[in-house]
């Protein structure tokens, strides 16, 4: 009968049973581990069959080692994580502590092992050694190989971890023309590594942090230490806590988690997949999160002048960069506006439509049985429900459904005189903008600003829109993310930081310009 003592033996929960169903939960020790791993091995086995049981893929391996092989120990993995070699890896240590071939280790005594792995002994397999139990399930979860040995209370933890990833490949959604090509993937510890292949500086600092829940998932994030703004650092651990308290599957949770305004149609943090956006994100002072099994990274505060920003504007040259900004910017005025000006002028202001251009939109419409409002929005939640088809359907037709939904769709709609040509060509211009935005979150938001502005055109006109564009505009500049102001450097408006707004200056005087013109206090 195996006897439970008060010394650290026992485990958290009442209800697992050793072999006489004798096991007490254990006592919380300020000095200790809070829940000690016991001495007797069928105790731990028993404990973690209680914890694992019912799981197809955990592996329970019992072997034997020492002086006539009478000393037990036991792996316990998932065989989906882990690696099919990783039995070998107790034999690589065992190996280390003699000078010849060990074979089935029967010359290394129980001893000899805890003082080796206690005194951090060289070994080809790094271990780490753990006093609580309840480490030892969550670095099981994590996909490690344990091992627990007869009289001794502690464990052994191996990295093992082998499951297949997508490799490094180029960005998807934000693919260039000249610039680097890699991209992050869904390994965390690989889009760590490509950070700091690309901040070769020890005062870029990384965070790593556990969600809750069931899933655990890693999350971690990084800032430059002299670059970012420390209020703004302090209100972002403040707000990144909560993942303590919730299950976090992917980073658009932490970014629900963290924004200010929660029903704001404006996006207030920036993704990207490119490793060197993260990197001048936070050259500017940004922090950036990343989360094990997502691809995105996920730039805080995002500004609202940064959505028309590109990596390619920085490898071109300025009068290129900047003509391509400003093509950015007005065909994010298109998107946003076009319908809604087509609605109020065809119906409140004709006056101001040039006669031979009314003329001939008079001649388009006529036989049309709609309004001009009814007709822009059945057009455009058509042109929504086939841009919607055409990301939802497999990758090799989903653009060609989308294109030729579009075409049959359009020439039907002329043909059958429910819409006129101009409105098809409105509705697509206004599509057309809509894709040349780079940062996808933003264009997302013109999608939903449209239809109100829309509607205010059709109830007052050009009035209507004027009201509409004031309330948007009085939400920006209330709007602040991680207390920063949204609209900035534009409200409250500043000079200096204009250098990389509206215009890009060249590289010789953008690179020798301070990045952030505040002063910035030291991390404590």
């Amino acid at each position: 009968m195996i006897q439970v003592t008060d010394n650290p033996s026992g485990f958290p929960h009442s209800d697992s049973s050793t072999a006489d169903g004798s096991l007490r939960k254990s006592r919380k020790r300020s000095d200790g581990p809070q829940y000690p791993i016991s001495e007797q091995l069928s105790q731990n086995i028993d404990y973690m069959k209680t914890i694992f049981g019912g799981s197809s893929d955990i592996v329970f391996k019992h072997w034997n080692y020492g002086p006539e092989l009478k000393h037990e120990a036991c792996s316990i993995y998932y065989e989906s994580l882990v690696q099919e070699d990783t039995v070998n890896y107790m034999k690589i240590t065992l190996q280390d502590m003699v000078t010849h071939e060990i074979g089935p280790g029967m010359e290394v005594k129980p001893e000899e092992v805890r003082a080796f792995f206690e005194h951090d002994g060289v070994s080809g397999k790094k271990a780490s050694v753990l006093a609580d139990i309840e480490r030892m399930v969550e670095h099981i979860a994590n996909g490690r190989l344990v091992i627990f040995f007869d009289q001794w209370n502690k464990g052994l933890s191996f990295k093992a971890q082998s499951v297949e990833t997508r490799q490094v490949s180029e960005s998807v959604n934000e693919s260039v023309v000249q610039g680097p090509r890699e991209s992050t993937v869904e390994n965390l510890q690989k889009n760590l590594g490509l950070l700091r292949l690309r901040l070769k500086t020890p005062k870029f600092k990384i965070v790593l942090l556990t969600a809750g829940g069931n899933t655990k998932t890693s999350v971690a994030y990084g800032y430059i230490e002299d670059v970012v703004d420390q209020e703004m650092l302090t209100e972002f651990k403040k707000r990144i806590e909560q993942i303590e308290e919730v299950e976090i599957l992917e980073t658009s949770y932490i970014e629900q988690l963290i924004e200010d305004s929660s029903y704001s149609p404006f996006p207030q943090h920036r993704y990207t997949e490119r490793t060197d956006m993260a990197v001048a994100g936070m050259l500017a002072g940004k922090i950036a999160i990343l989360v094990q099994g997502t691809g995105g990274i996920l730039l805080c505060p995002g500004l609202f002048t940064e959505f028309f920003q590109s990596s390619e504007d920085y490898y071109q040259r300025t009068l290129i960069s900047t003509l391509v900004r400003w093509l950015r910017i007005i065909a994010f005025i298109i998107a946003l506006t076009l319908p809604s000006v087509y609605i109020a002028l065809s119906t409140f202001h004709p006056e101001l439509i040039p006669t031979v251009l009314l003329l001939a939109v008079l001649n388009a419409r006529e036989g049309i049985p709609l309004p001009a409002f009814f007709e822009a929005l059945l057009m455009e939640f058509f042109f929504e429900l086939m841009r919607e088809a055409g990301v939802r359907l497999p990758r090799p037709v989903g653009s060609a459904v989308s294109i030729v939904g579009a075409l049959v769709i359009g020439d039907a709609a002329i043909s059958a005189g429910i819409a006129s040509p101009i409105m098809v060509i409105v509705v697509a211009l206004t599509g057309i903008a809509s894709f040349s935005i780079p940062q996808y979150n933003i264009a997302i938001s013109l999608r939903i600003l449209r239809f109100p502005l829309m509607v205010s055109a059709a109830v007052l006109g050009g009035f209507g829109m004027m009201i509409c564009f004031l309330f948007i505009l009085l939400h920006l500049c209330q709007l602040r993310t991680l207390g920063q102001p949204y609209l900035a450097p534009l409200a409250p408006f500043r000079w200096k930081e204009l250098r990389d707004v509206l215009v890009r200056i060249p590289l010789k005087k953008l690179l020798h310009t301070p990045r952030d013109l505040h002063k910035r206090k030291p991390v404590n």
